[in-house]
């Protein structure tokens, strides 16, 4: 337990130290959520998250997979209302700059705006930091990105990251199996085999959702159960 001695009542209060406790129980927000991989090849992004559903709950909606625009996708992890906020503010940062520029927004412009608005929850007196992480993907005119932005206001960008609960042990073990040159459907199956990797269930799909964005069509899609299953044959050539 961190001993704050009265400086966490606030996230515009350093402690001697030179820490924000406000930021820091937020990051630690993060860790407790499940897991949510982005996975960068050269045929697109891939955004994968583990969700486990309750027994009678519709398992047709992903939770923690969103759609900012029709080439950009976010996967969250951490108190997921926070997340739903913050990708609203994205869509209309990114129509906005549609409606004004007449051309898509780039992934790394919406990365940096949610980043902005993140930090300044640790400005001001009076609210909390959001507790969540969010992977920003997507395909512009510059090509295939994948961004991460923390409670701190940091953003940063990644070929593939996990965020979430056992996330050390599964960016250990992408770090370990990345290639620059993986197809879109081995990206699938290295998120697959990475959330598999700290799941009860080490092998299937059972609690994944998935989406995609392809470099030659730049929409965003959800990956079907079908397609998942698929992914998962060639999940097991990824070594822990």
């Amino acid at each position: 337990m961190m001993a704050s001695r009265g400086y966490d009542m606030t996230p515009t209060m350093y402690s001697p130290d030179g820490r924000i406790y406000q930021v820091e129980y937020a990051i630690e927000t993060v860790k407790r959520g499940t897991l949510a991989i982005g996975v960068l090849s050269k045929e697109g992004v891939i955004m994968a998250v583990e969700e486990k559903p309750r027994t009678l709950q519709s398992t047709d909606v992903t939770q923690k997979i969103f759609q900012v625009d029709y080439h950009i996708g976010v996967a969250a992890a951490g108190y997921i209302p926070d997340a739903r906020v913050q990708v609203d503010s994205a869509r209309f940062f990114s129509q906005g700059n549609r409606m004004t520029y007449d051309e898509s927004v780039e992934v790394a412009t919406v990365a940096k705006h949610l980043a902005d608005q993140a930090h300044q929850f640790t400005q001001y007196g009076g609210v909390r930091p959001n507790g969540v992480s969010m992977i920003i993907a997507g395909v512009d005119q510059k090509g295939e990105s994948i961004y991460v932005t923390d409670p701190s206001g940091t953003y940063v960008q990644f070929a593939a990251i996990a965020i979430g609960a056992g996330s050390d042990d599964v960016n250990a073990f992408l770090e370990k199996n990345y290639k620059d040159d993986l197809s879109l459907e081995d990206a699938a199956a290295l998120a697959i085999a990475a959330i598999n990797l700290k799941a009860e269930q080490k092998e299937g799909i059972n609690d994944i959702k998935m989406a995609k964005i392809s470099s030659e069509s730049k929409v965003f899609e959800k990956v079907s159960e079908a397609d998942l299953q698929k992914y998962s044959q060639n999940a097991s050539k990824f070594t822990p």
